[in-house]
């Protein structure tokens, strides 16, 4: 038997199919499965000011990090070029002169 989605709404795990929709019914949300997984296939990702990243950016560090078992932080103002997109809670792949391949957070960069 194929499990029911959660409510992208509420996150209820009670959602019920009714003709070609799913519909929840703690908060009554209606949707279509079928849109919610385009959806969530195609997240964007967004640098602190809100504006959208996207692969082979240029982008600057916004605040010190603290790299483990480097001696010294990746400094403010560090410019990181060609980036990488991937999906996880460090979602910005990419190589900083000094400290190698590293993962970072969208939330510490900014679009340059």
């Amino acid at each position: 038997m194929s499990e029911t989605p959660k409510c992208p709404q509420c996150s209820s795990k009670y959602a019920y199919p009714m003709d070609h929709l799913m519909v929840c019914p703690e908060c009554g949300y209606e949707w279509n499965p079928d849109e919610v997984e385009a959806e969530e296939s195609s997240e964007i990702i967004k640098d602190s000011n809100g504006n959208e990243l996207q692969d082979g950016d240029t982008v600057v560090v916004i605040k010190d990090l603290p790299v483990k078992g480097a001696p010294k932080p990746i400094k403010a103002g560090t410019k990181v070029k060609n980036i990488r997109l991937t999906d996880g809670d460090h979602n910005i792949d990419c190589k900083i002169d000094g400290f190698g391949s590293m993962a970072l957070k969208s939330e510490f960069v900014r679009k340059a």
